[in-house]
């Protein structure tokens, strides 16, 4: 865990906002007035992924980017349990705690799936979804529109990695170790940008994972999908009765398609059948971190989606 005031030489300057209410101190930055933004990071980041973003787009509104449960600067209680349906609850809490209404959701990675499964439990609290190299996973669910692809999650290099070496049993020890490569860790997922590797930059992705016992999130969390461990839970979300509640969001999608973690044929007819009317924008020189690699064109397609959908 990474101490509550470190900025990381002023890359990260916001300050730092503690919820304990899951009992665990989770970590949330919370900066700006008016409407919510929410931020909702992934594998293997944290808030520190939306530094370029929370400073403009707080002029205009309230953002809040937390950090989930064994990341940035959250807790990691070794006896927790490091599920996606434990994810989602600690968000739900925040939320509530927080009162956050009419909230635009902006998530990447593991982001996407959270955001999906927090809207599908209470869709009233949501006004729009910015997706970026992510996909929620409901699209199997749609019969009005069928699939334009087959490509699947385990075709990607990244999960294909994670199935082999949690196969011949090398994934954890792997894993475990994050805090030493975290840099390649993040390249295998792809991004493109190598301007932003500084000292600072590889200090504060490497932080939260200076020990094993600090890894147990990042470890747990691919496993979740490449072993089908979320299944039970997505399919409750859906049983809620609210996916066309979630479909008629607005929604965009920002793809940068040089992604190895989620092939973007996948992700882009995951988003089309779930948002036929949402908008997608292809990023030719982006990664699966598109944060890193674009950041100013995001943070301005997501401003110009909320003024076209006020």
């Amino acid at each position: 865990m990474i101490k509550a005031k470190e900025t990381f030489n002023g890359t990260y300057p916001f300050k730092p906002n503690f919820f304990k209410g899951q009992g665990f101190r989770m970590h949330y930055a919370d900066e700006g007035k008016g409407e919510p933004i929410l931020c909702l990071h992934g594998q293997p980041t944290w808030s520190y992924l939306y530094r370029n973003f929370i400073p403009p787009l707080s002029k205009t509104h309230r953002v809040i980017a937390p950090d989930m449960m064994g990341y940035g600067k959250s807790e990691t209680p070794p006896k927790a349990e490091y599920s996606f349906k434990t994810h989602v609850e600690n968000l739900i809490a925040l939320v509530e705690h927080l009162d956050l209404k009419d909230i635009t959701i902006v998530c990447q990675d593991w982001g996407g799936p959270i955001a999906g499964a927090f809207t599908l439990r209470h869709p009233d609290r949501v006004k729009r979804i910015c997706m970026m190299n992510t996909m929620m996973g409901y699209s199997p669910f749609v019969k009005d529109i069928p699939a334009s692809t087959d490509a699947k999650l385990t075709d990607s290099s990244w999960f294909k990695w994670v199935l082999k070496t949690y196969k011949d049993g090398t994934y954890r020890h792997i894993m475990e170790r994050l805090g030493s490569h975290v840099h390649h860790n993040m390249k295998r997922l792809y991004f493109h940008n190598d301007a932003a590797v500084t000292k600072d930059w590889l200090n504060a992705y490497s932080a939260p994972f200076a020990t094993k016992a600090e890894t147990i999130a990042a470890v747990e969390f691919p496993l979740d999908a490449a072993l089908g461990r979320i299944r039970d839970y997505v399919i409750a979300g859906v049983k809620t009765g609210n996916l066309e509640k979630l479909r008629a969001k607005p929604a965009m999608l920002a793809e940068g398609m040089l992604d190895r973690a989620m092939p973007p044929a996948m992700v882009m007819d995951d988003f089309r059948r779930l948002f036929p009317k949402g908008p997608i924008v292809e990023l030719a020189n982006a990664g699966h971190f598109c944060q890193e690699d674009a950041p100013e064109t995001l943070v301005a397609l997501i401003q110009q989606f909320i003024q076209m959908t006020e």
